[in-house]
């Protein structure tokens, strides 16, 4: 395996899950390759911890700050207030805003309520012009529909855990200062993203992440999820390209660098 240096666009390493190891699960992603980690937060209260977490690791960990679609509520005009106040006090540590967008996958509950926060959060890009880190779940029709709204105008960003097929991936693609974020899913025995990808989406579209603790890559499903098994989701794509190991750090790098400003 190629000793090619990383990025993990997206891992909650600021949650629970990390609490009792979080020195050792920064340590061995410092050992496999991990160069940077980027956090995004969902609410209010990660946006702390997400802070903290990031002052803990100066120039290794990196903070987003947003609200998730899957805690927005009826309230979410009063998170999103308190939410803009920290970001807006904080703007000098920010990359990013997220994670925010849409999710209708369990319940169209707060179908209004999202969408309205996801554009105010959007308009919040434009104006500050930072880069979007976008979740999207049975809601991409919905959610290109509003990015349309400020196409000319996007500072771009990732569509966050990309496992479609090649119709909404060239949908995606369209916005052209956006990358697909790519995760443990693609070595899923049953993922198509290894044929996808290669298909329709060029290398200088995509990034690497996590998602962790959540979504851990074959072979090591099951276990919570952690920065240094990027690896495993370089070996698969690097297979499905046709290119070496080096050729994906290479890219990806340059992709983040691009989009967030950050290299190593």
């Amino acid at each position: 395996m190629s000793n090619c240096k990383f990025i993990d666009t997206h891992c909650h390493l600021d949650g629970e899950e990390f609490a009792a190891d979080r020195d050792a699960v920064v340590q061995r992603a410092r050992e496999a390759g991990c160069a940077r980690i980027f956090l995004p937060a969902i609410d209010l209260p990660s946006c702390h911890t997400v802070l903290d977490v990031c002052r803990q690791y100066p120039d290794y960990c990196y903070p987003m700050f947003g609200l998730h679609p899957e805690e927005v509520r009826d309230d979410w005009r009063t998170q999103l207030d308190a939410i803009h106040s920290f970001l807006i006090s904080h703007s000098s540590f920010l990359i990013s805003l997220g994670e925010i967008g849409l999710d209708f996958y369990w319940s169209r509950e707060f179908e209004q309520q999202q969408l309205e926060a996801f554009e105010e959060q959007v308009r919040w890009a434009v104006d500050m012009q930072l880069p979007l880190m976008i979740h999207c779940r049975k809601a991409q029709n919905e959610l290109v529909a509003i990015l349309k709204r400020y196409a000319d105008r996007l500072p771009g960003g990732v569509f966050h855990c990309f496992t479609g097929n090649e119709q909404e991936a060239r949908q995606l693609l369209e916005f052209p200062q956006f990358v697909l974020g790519i995760g443990g899913v693609s070595t899923f025995k049953k993922s198509h993203l290894p044929e996808v990808l290669p298909a329709c989406v060029p290398l200088d579209r995509i990034v690497l992440e996590t998602d962790a603790p959540y979504m851990a890559p074959v072979p090591m499903r099951g276990q919570r999820n952690e920065s240094s098994f990027i690896r495993h989701i370089i070996t698969r794509l690097a297979q499905a390209y046709q290119v070496s190991e080096d050729v994906i750090c290479r890219q990806t790098n340059e992709n983040v660098e691009r989009i967030f400003g950050i290299k190593i």
